[in-house]
């Protein structure tokens, strides 16, 4: 498949089985987070496999859009690895690494039949409370992954709805 049929073909999963995600295809998606690129190639990235019964548990709790997945990745920025800008004072690449990460591994999982969600509706602070993550360590969003349900469509009935390119892109 290529990357433009992949991009199209994509959506974000929100009902899954209970078919577990082996092994292998979770370690080519940490391979696609390995790649995928960072500020200065700091790879900030720390990313925390949730699988067991206890982990799914506390994020389940902690969390009400994990939709059933199997296991949930856990992507955080380790802030002592970030770049820090010299120009813009306070400004950490932390959570726009993160994102390009998850993207890489969003991408990937739905090449090794997998779906997913893109997910940042959860209390930060808690879920580091609940992971004993260090203070710098910071939750930038959860990647649930798992076969998807045989129900599973769409969320939205404008999904594959697109604006034109002319009304996001000016040439200058």
């Amino acid at each position: 498949m290529s990357f433009m049929e992949l991009a199209a073909e994509r959506y974000s999963v929100r009902s899954y089985s209970d078919r577990p995600v082996e092994r292998e295809k979770i370690d080519r998606i940490l391979k696609a987070a390995q790649l995928a690129p960072t500020a200065v190639n700091f790879q900030p990235q720390m990313i925390y496999v949730l699988k067991s019964d206890e982990a799914m548990s506390n994020i389940n709790r902690l969390c009400r859009c994990v939709y059933g997945a199997p296991m949930v990745f856990l992507i955080c920025s380790d802030e002592r690895r970030t770049w820090k800008s010299q120009t813009e004072p306070g400004y950490s690449s932390g959570e726009m690494d993160c994102s390009i990460v998850c993207t890489h591994m969003m991408l990937e999982a739905w090449e090794q039949g997998l779906g997913s969600v893109w997910v940042r509706l959860f209390d930060v602070e808690a879920v580091a409370k609940a992971f004993a993550l260090p203070p710098y360590i910071k939750p930038v969003c959860l990647l649930p992954v798992g076969y998807a349900s045989e129900d599973a469509v769409p969320y939205a009935p404008w999904h594959d709805v697109y604006r034109p390119i002319e009304s996001f892109c000016k040439e200058l």
